[in-house]
């Protein structure tokens, strides 16, 4: 059975939303995001119809209060409660999705429960009235910020008629059985759902999500959503949902407890093995799932009539089905004397039992698939050591893969119809061989696994065939001295494992370095400037051409060394004073080299500048010195100047007396004369 997610495949979205009072803001929020809701959902397929209806509860106590007043106004700016109104048919036009969510009045009730099964259950059923496709995916998008109200609830209010299951609306689109049925169950919900292919998305607030994660897990086909508190993410909320519904599928059936179907699938991994399971995720449109199903009869049932049956396997949420008639061969006509097909001493059974539709019944002391077998052909241990494997420690019959019959070994067959378990004893296999990388014996380019044990083509080797006989991927690409691993290692398995030496241990790919060692960075140089820079001794297009045919360098704007890939960083400085950096390793035995982009030059110099400028910096200097030596010299003659005006100024002389003239005459006193005078 082959499942694919079809193009451009028919959306139906009915928004059911709790209009109770603390949903107001919810409401508003919604009736803007209309055009953005079909806006997004068209990108995911134009064939997109856009519903809504509302709810709040049973206009019945405990749910809701029935004083006259609170009937017609049960809060303030509130319209009469009700159980469940159905405001638009499916329809692509969205301005009046809009404005029909715009006009809904919100309402109350008593309790923190709402009614909102009973809205579900009609939003299903009533498939006329809300526009339900056949062929088109149904979204059934349920927003509250509040439990629910389910089957048995109901007597609370005094209501014991079970709910029906049935559609119940009036004309203007009301549930006219409100107040006169139960509550559905979660079961007739999840019956409703299943019957009528619905996807229900739970779009609620944090306070109620862990209630409605575990209702979900009972309701085939629904998934819960985090709504915020004013509803804004809920176009994103239905993006989201929408895309995990589409891109998931999950394969169904209605068989009977008598019958065993299982299914199995590689998904999306088609080299990949079976796995039990009916469901796949991450499908795109045009991507092909191949289902397998298995179909066991556990039982016959009793009644005749139940011995022939149709199944419907189909994937949830889509109004799609595979059916099967199967009818139950509990008691076959070939199992009576008289039928063609009943033959006592039978040729095929070694006239040793009866032939039985197709099958041999051995008479007593015989056995085996024709009756060959005969007590007298065993020894008396019926578990023969024919089917033992000898001279093997613990052995077990038939190698515990297989039946012993008649002596034999009858070995087990394997679902994957590749993979075969064979020998005397069942002791051999193809599918126990080593792996390599997830493939046996290497995959078949490598070799074969015959026994348990990998039988490898010529040019490979190794207990997985994942060795390389081939000396050849040892030798390093470019050098003429013909040396295995550079003369420094041994080739294993087409590797190089390298030696240690007084130079020390010895590294890359091909054992070609070492701390002491040189490396290849002058032997690539020239053509690294001639290929990337158009410089150096080949810069010449001809010469190029003809000395580097080994690489062509790729670039990189910053070069940085891949320790995985063994690089090694080479740095010179070419004529231009310009330093550039490469990088080579080796690939598939190829040399591959990826060089700097652009070279690092300095910036130029510009000598006349630098040397006029050292000219006039000089005869600054000079000018500054001598203008500084003028003004110093220039303050220190005004204050000479300043001073010996001064001192001109102070001299009081006697207009009539020579201050230069001396008298001629001198008295000097003798201070040891003591006479009088």
């Amino acid at each position: 059975m082959k499942y694919t997610q079809a193009e451009d495949y028919p959306v139906d979205l009915y928004y059911l939303m709790d209009l109770s009072k603390s949903m107001y803001d919810d409401k508003e929020k919604l009736s803007y995001l209309g055009d953005s809701l079909a806006t997004t959902m068209r990108k995911l397929t134009s064939n997109f119809r856009l519903g809504f209806g509302s709810f709040v509860d049973k206009v019945v106590m405990p749910y809701v209060s029935t004083l006259p007043e609170n009937l017609l106004h049960p809060c303030e700016g509130c319209a009469a409660p009700y159980g469940y109104k159905h405001a638009l048919r499916l329809s692509t036009n969205t301005q009046l999705f809009s404005r029909m969510v715009k006009q809904a009045n919100v309402s109350g009730n008593l309790d923190a429960p709402e009614g909102g099964f009973d809205a579900i259950m009609q939003a299903i059923v009533c498939r006329n009235e809300i526009g339900w496709r056949e062929q088109a995916r149904k979204l059934l998008v349920f927003s509250t910020d509040a439990s629910f109200h389910y089957a048995g609830d109901g007597k609370l209010g005094g209501i014991v008629k079970p709910n029906d299951g049935l559609c119940h609306l009036s004309r203007e689109g009301f549930y006219t059985q409100s107040s006169y049925q139960d509550y559905p169950s979660i079961e007739q919900i999840n019956l409703s759902v299943k019957k009528n292919s619905i996807n229900v998305i739970f779009a609620v607030t944090k306070t109620t999500i862990d209630i409605y994660e575990q209702l979900a897990k009972t309701i085939e086909g629904a998934s819960v959503g985090k709504l915020e508190g004013d509803s804004s993410n809920i176009v994103s909320l239905i993006k989201e949902q929408y895309e995990q519904i589409s891109s998931t599928v999950q394969m169904k059936h209605n068989a009977s407890a008598a019958l065993s179907i299982k299914f199995f699938t590689r998904c999306l991994n088609s080299t990949g093995a079976l796995v039990n399971t009916n469901k796949c995720g991450n499908i795109k449109v045009g991507d092909v799932v191949t289902f397998k199903i298995d179909i066991e009869v556990l039982k016959c049932p009793k009644n005749r009539a139940d011995h022939f049956q149709t199944i419907q396997i189909y994937p949830v949420g889509i109004n799609e089905s595979l059916t099967i008639d199967l009818e139950m061969l509990c008691e076959c006509n070939c199992e009576r004397p008289g039928d063609k097909y009943y033959k006592e001493h039978a040729p095929a059974c070694s006239s040793m039992g009866t032939y039985k539709c197709g099958i041999c019944e051995c008479y007593p002391g015989a056995f085996g698939p024709h009756c060959e077998c005969l007590p007298d052909d065993l020894p008396t241990n019926i578990t023969a050591t024919d089917c033992i494997q000898p001279d093997v420690p613990n052995a077990v019959e038939c190698s515990d893969r297989g039946q012993c019959v008649c002596k034999k070994c009858i070995c087990e067959s394997r679902q994957n119809e590749n993979e075969r378990i064979y020998g005397k004893y069942c002791e051999c296999d193809n599918f126990s061989c080593e792996r390599h990388d997830g493939k046996l014996c290497s995959g078949p380019d490598h070799g074969i696994c015959d026994c348990g044990v990998c039988h490898c083509k010529d040019e490979w080797t190794g207990p997985n065939c994942a060795c390389v006989k081939s000396n050849a991927t040892c030798y390093a690409p470019g050098v003429t001295d013909g040396k295995i691993c550079s003369g420094h290692g041994k080739c294993e398995c087409g590797v190089c494992h390298c030696d240690v030496s007084d130079e020390g241990q010895y590294s890359g790919k091909f054992c070609d370095r070492c701390p002491t060692c040189s490396d290849r960075c002058a032997e690539f140089k020239d053509c690294v400037q001639c290929q990337q820079y158009k410089t150096g001794p080949l810069k010449k297009p001809e010469d190029c051409s003809a000395q580097c045919t080994k690489f062509t360098p790729s670039s990189a704007d910053v070069i940085t060394v891949d320790a995985k890939n063994n690089e090694v960083l080479c740095a010179y400085y070419d004529e231009d004073e310009c330093r550039f950096k490469y990088v080579y390793y080796f690939d598939s035995d190829q040399i591959q080299v990826r060089a700097q982009k652009n070279r690092d030059c300095p910036e130029k110099v510009y000598v006349p500048g630098i040397v006029l400028g050292v000219i006039a910096a000089i005869v600054l200097i000079g000018m500054a010195i001598l203008l500084l030596w003028k003004l110093l010299t220039t303050i220190h003659d005004r204050r000479e100047f300043a001073r010996f005006e001064k001192e001109k100024m102070m001299a009081k002389w006697d207009t009539g007396e020579n201050p230069i003239y001396k008298q001629a005459t001198s008295t000097f006193k003798n201070p040891t004369y003591a006479g009088k005078g």
